[in-house]
């Protein structure tokens, strides 16, 4: 009897399917487990990448839903600053899985937010989206108004969404003991005072992140038996690691965590997948061509490209016959301008912090 390998594609093997062909030719990287179709309401969140998503969607005609507009009034400015339209609700960004299981938590009314928040000299900060309203609040019966309105938003989105698109960015996470909840953000950062009796790093194992997925997910489906779910990957360096390791090394380190908890729910459930933006950017066939000279920007060329082989996965066709041409939402300097934890590089050697 033959052995399987006889009849394996060209994708299959790695002379075939990326030594032989031009890098930007590589194609059918993505099979999709299941349709999304144009119509479907699809739920975008997750770290600072994952912001392209919602935008290249309405831009190629497909239904991205966004539960929580601005108000009136706003310009296009003050809209990006307060945080709408980068997802589909107004939580900031969502690095860890542990986040994202405490936003649903706290939407679905599974737990209660705490109604702690920190003081500037401008106003109040929701330590949970720290950088959502600029200037902070004006007093804390506005900022639980300002969240209730959010966690509303996510509410409605996880009810109506056929597909819930989530970008996994990071493993380290800063937890305050206190309240036994997950920061987006260290205090003493973007906001707040760093207490180290109170406030613990963790740096989430594979384990951890695949039971704050599963359970989040678990909790989505509660209120929407037909949510499906594609995870993703942020190709995005750490900025910064509190770990002690190399920067290289802690970046190697949690996305590789990531990649290995996402692989494994996708592998475990017929309605979670798994999208390889992460290894589009970073494989090194591609030899960080998609990257800005910081290394760690990626170029709106880059986007595009990862775009294209989402759209051309997800209307069944070769990733060479989709749009090469696919629309980038404007950045206004760059990814930097929406990655949270961009703010620590001002802490590093020869930097100078910024003004609080």
């Amino acid at each position: 009897m033959a052995h399987p390998y006889i009849r394996l594609p060209a994708r299959s093997f790695w002379r075939t399917a990326v030594a032989e062909p031009d890098p930007l030719d590589i194609a059918d990287l993505w099979s999709p487990k299941f349709p999304i179709g144009q119509d479907d309401p699809v739920v975008t969140a997750g770290s600072c990448f994952a912001r392209h998503i919602g935008p290249a969607l309405l831009a190629e005609g497909m239904h991205w839903y966004d539960a929580e507009l601005p108000p009136p009034g706003l310009t296009p400015a003050e809209r990006e600053q307060r945080g709408y339209r980068r997802f589909s609700f107004r939580t900031g960004n969502i690095y860890t899985a542990a986040a994202l299981r405490q936003w649903i938590a706290w939407a679905l009314e599974e737990e209660k937010p705490p109604e702690e928040w920190w003081t500037s000299g401008k106003g109040l900060i929701d330590p949970y989206r720290p950088t959502v309203q600029p200037g902070g609040f004006t007093s804390p019966e506005e900022a639980l108004a300002g969240r209730s309105v959010t966690l509303a938003a996510i509410r409605t989105a996880l009810t109506r969404a056929r597909v819930l698109v989530f970008t996994l960015g990071l493993t380290e996470a800063w937890w305050d003991t206190g309240h036994n909840t997950v920061l987006p953000m260290c205090p003493g950062t973007v906001g707040g005072t760093f207490d180290p009796a109170r406030h613990v790093l963790r740096n989430h194992t594979v384990a951890e992140v695949t039971d704050d997925l599963r359970a989040a997910l678990d909790m989505a489906r509660s209120v929407n038996s037909r949510l499906r779910t594609l995870l993703t990957v942020s190709p995005v360096p750490l900025t910064a690691t509190a770990t002690g390791r190399h920067a290289l090394v802690a970046t190697i380190h949690s996305k590789s965590v990531l990649r290995s908890a996402a692989g494994q729910l996708a592998d475990e459930h017929e309605d979670v997948d798994y999208f390889p933006s992460y290894e589009i950017v970073t494989g090194f066939p591609y030899r960080a061509m998609f990257y800005g000279p910081n290394l760690r920007t990626v170029t709106p060329d880059g986007v595009a490209f990862v775009m294209r082989h989402f759209f051309a996965g997800t209307a069944g066709r070769p990733s060479g016959d989709s749009p090469a041409d696919t629309p980038v939402p404007s950045s206004h300097g760059g990814e930097e301008q929406w990655c949270d934890d961009a703010v620590l590089d001002y802490y590093g050697p020869g930097a100078v912090p910024p003004a609080r």
